[in-house]
């Protein structure tokens, strides 16, 4: 799998009919890229070693109740389609903080370039980390030897090839998630005893919770929780994140573009529900016998990797099979944040500092460089990250915490034309400044041991004698502490709704303070379509449209063009 990958690579870079060296085919593959290659690649985008290993083990400790969250995905899709992606794809811009210049100004650019680089840069190491852990659990080959091989090759084929060879690559990768996922999933069920099996043994250990209409937020996971937070979630990750708009906006059409997406969400659902369905399958194999209170393996997230070994006795190449799925999931993850990094890095940091002649191949050669840099840098980060056991739950803290502020931004932008600059960029520092004290209040809290997740019922009376001995013991006393703060205990799926309408509720207030924008004088092509039907349209006094729309000839426009260009253009 990784030969392939490397390949494909070298394909792009020397053998295809385009070489890769303009930031058009190096960002876009050239606007040509087809359905197929870029909705794979978008799953894949999506799905990383921790979705693999880490959404089985949180049916196995916590129950289903999360499962659940496969069912906003479709109306988070449909809210891009509708409602965000035209914005992009008329505006025809390479990076999604690009926007935020033409609509703000470039403080409020910078802001959100910055977030988005520091969240890949955190979240990359740990992704490729987890899988690498796996491996040498199964294989016993030293981590420190796996990962650099993983990355290089990753940067190698990410390096040469651009957006063509990070779709192609992902969409072979994809289809390995896919296929070790089932291969595991029938496996498992079939070593289990079949399908009704799985499901008896997780009805009587009370894992099988769909709706809990419970209405306090402080629960972890209720039907509420997982649907609201779930949805805000996705909205964040599809609608403006760099890696999912740019392969969107690689589509020749906008028809395509939102049949990409439609296919990204029944994707995603499809992989989500095999691994949640692993989980179960899990359960009912170490249902009497669970490995992580008879010290078998040390963590949940090392389930998986576990049950695949108890299973594989029967099957050979089945370990490989699998691990070729994890893999492909972290090498997915990774080649896509850092084509996506070197396209913010370059737009958003080095282009307008640079002069206008710069030639289309010096602008590749410069995001080679900086994809080059960024994976190093990742790799050294990656031992940091087996050095801090707490980094894998601080990371995905990080990710809601820029979540929210940042899709807070772009809704302010799209959807409240009076807003403006100075209320943007304020709401998104205070939004950002929330989130993060609520998670790291929370975490402290946790260490503390006064927040406390209930997992669910194990047992340990069919283990063998020595075992049942060794670990049967009664169970410790558990000390009452006095609850924390009301904001601490509120379930971490809520994280990104709390920035986001914190950002969004601060920035309108900040702009009323410091004056709204006039909407007479704003650009209709910067909002989204339902806002230019209702509130643009309407007429002004004199009787005429507050706006006309506005219209940038996609097939002339030049990833090499200034910002300041694309606002002349815009307002002529």
């Amino acid at each position: 799998m990784l030969f392939i990958s490397a390949l494909i690579g070298v394909y792009f870079a020397f053998f295809a009919k385009t070489k890769q060296n303009t930031t058009k085919e190096y960002l876009m593959g050239g606007k040509t890229m087809g359905i197929f290659p870029v909705s794979m690649s978008l799953i894949a985008s999506y799905i990383s070693g921790i979705t693999i290993l880490g959404v089985p083990a949180e049916m196995y400790v916590y129950g289903t109740q999360l499962w659940i969250q496969i069912l906003p995905e479709i109306f988070s899709t449909l809210t891009m389609s509708y409602f965000f992606l035209p914005v992009f794809y008329e505006l025809q811009i390479t990076s999604t903080y690009e926007y935020l210049k033409l609509r703000f100004n470039s403080r409020v650019r910078l802001f959100g370039s910055i977030i988005f680089v520091v969240k890949i840069l955190l979240y990359i190491p740990i992704v490729i980390y987890v899988p690498a852990l796996a491996f040498s659990q199964v294989t016993g080959f030293n981590l420190h030897l796996i990962t650099p091989i993983t990355c290089i090759i990753c940067i190698f084929y990410t390096t040469l090839g651009g957006m063509k060879a990070v779709v192609w690559t992902d969409t072979i990768q994809v289809l390995v998630m896919y296929g070790a996922s089932l291969v595991v999933m029938v496996l498992g069920t079939i070593k289990v005893g079949g399908f009704g099996t799985v499901i008896e043994r997780n009805q009587q250990s009370d894992r099988l919770e769909f709706f809990n209409f419970d209405l306090d937020p402080t629960v972890r996971h209720t039907f509420w929780t997982v649907c609201i937070g779930s949805f805000v979630s996705w909205l964040s990750y599809c609608s403006v994140n760099q890696a999912m708009v740019q392969r969107c906006l690689s589509m020749p059409t906008l028809k395509m573009a939102n049949k990409t997406a439609l296919i990204l969400a029944f994707g995603i659902i499809a992989i989500v529900s095999m691994s949640c369905y692993t989980g179960l399958v899990i359960y009912a194999l170490f249902y009497d016998c669970d490995p992580i209170t008879t010290k078998q393996i040390k963590k949940p997230d090392q389930l998986l990797p576990y049950f695949v070994m108890n299973i594989a006795e029967w099957i050979p190449g089945l370990p490989g099979l699998f691990l070729s799925g994890v893999f492909s999931a972290a090498l997915s993850t990774m080649s896509t944040g850092m084509n996506s990094v070197a396209g913010v890095i370059f737009e958003d940091m080095i282009k307008p500092n640079l002069s206008k002649n710069v030639t289309e191949k010096t602008a590749s050669t410069i995001m080679k460089i900086i994809v080059v840099i960024f994976g190093t840098i990742c790799v050294g980060l990656v031992f940091v990250v087996e050095k801090m056991g707490t980094l894998t739950q601080a990371a995905k803290s990080m990710s809601s915490i820029t979540a929210g502020p940042l899709l807070g931004i772009f809704i302010l932008g799209m959807f409240f034309p009076w807003a403006n600059s100075t209320g943007a960029f304020i709401g998104g520092v205070f939004g950002l400044c929330l989130t993060a004290w609520i998670s790291i209040g929370t975490q402290a809290a946790m260490a503390m041991g006064s927040i406390r997740n209930i997992p669910k019922p194990v047992s340990i009376d069919g283990c063998i004698e020595n075992l049942y001995m060794q670990f049967n013991t009664t169970s410790p006393i558990i000390e009452q502490l006095n609850p924390p703060f009301f904001l601490y205990r509120v379930s971490y799926l809520y994280y990104v709704v709390i920035g986001m309408l914190f950002t969004i509720s601060t920035g309108l207030f900040i702009s009323f303070l410091t004056g709204f924008n006039d909407i007479h004088k704003m650009e209709k092509s910067l909002f989204s379509p339902i806002i230019r039907s209702c509130i643009l349209t309407k007429k002004s006094d004199d009787g005429s449209l507050a706006m006309k729309k506005v219209t940038i000839n996609s097939t002339k426009h030049e990833s090499t063009t200034t910002d300041n260009d694309k606002v002349e253009k815009i307002k002529s």
